[in-house]
């Protein structure tokens, strides 16, 4: 009885082993999903974008006995390219144009002042903290400085050099805004019998596309 007993509990623990075994076999665990990391945002590539602001130009003329205060809204657009290092630094060239509606009269003198069109190239040096771009810029400038009245009609392009610093943030992969202060020191202007230097401090707001 006793050997009897003996042979149904080993043919018992045999079974439930290779069952055991079977389902062991039977069950293969999933690999788990690949999870696809974003890629990290960069502001290197090409970008074309347009901004608007408001200048504040100061000008003496010599020959004319006075100044006169050119502040007014400025429109204009700007195309770059930037260049962004492992380590975060960025590096860029940009160019833009731009119209100002600044005009003033020269004291009392009946002369009015005014400058029109500008533009520079600008070289761009900053550190990108993800979708945030910090920099500075600078280079040269050129504006057309015009008198006009009391029989004066002259005109001339001033040439200058230019500094500023400004915010870049990346709305989205492609789209950015901007805020920006730059400086801009036209130096003389030759109109005719008359020398105008010409200053100008400018802020300004953007929006840009990048490639």
């Amino acid at each position: 009885m006793k050997r009897i007993l003996f042979l149904a509990a080993s043919v018992a623990m045999v079974a439930s082993s290779s069952a055991l075994a079977a389902d062991a076999v039977e069950y293969i665990p999933e690999a788990p999903a690949a999870v696809e990391m974003p890629a990290a945002f960069s502001w290197s590539g090409p970008y074309i974008g347009l901004h608007g602001g408001y200048g504040w130009g100061d000008s003496d003329v010599d020959g004319l006995a006075g100044s006169g205060n050119f502040d007014g809204g400025r429109f204009g657009g700007f195309v770059g390219y930037n260049w962004q290092m492992s380590n975060g630094f960025v590096a860029g060239l940009e160019g833009d144009i731009n119209y100002d509606w600044n005009e003033d009269e020269i004291g009392t003198t009946g002369v009015d002042g005014e400058t029109g069109f500008s533009g520079s190239v600008r070289g761009r040096v900053g550190y990108a903290m993800d979708r945030t771009l910090i920099y500075a810029a600078g280079g040269w400038t050129a504006t057309n400085v015009e008198l006009s009245g009391a029989g004066v009609d002259e005109s001339d392009t001033a040439h200058g050099w230019t500094l500023g610093a400004g915010i870049d943030h990346a709305f989205t992969d492609n789209v950015f805004g901007r805020l920006e202060y730059r400086y801009n020191d036209y130096s003389n202007a030759d109109l005719g019998a008359f020398d105008a230097d010409f200053d100008q401090h400018v802020v300004q707001v953007g929006i840009g596309v990048k490639f």
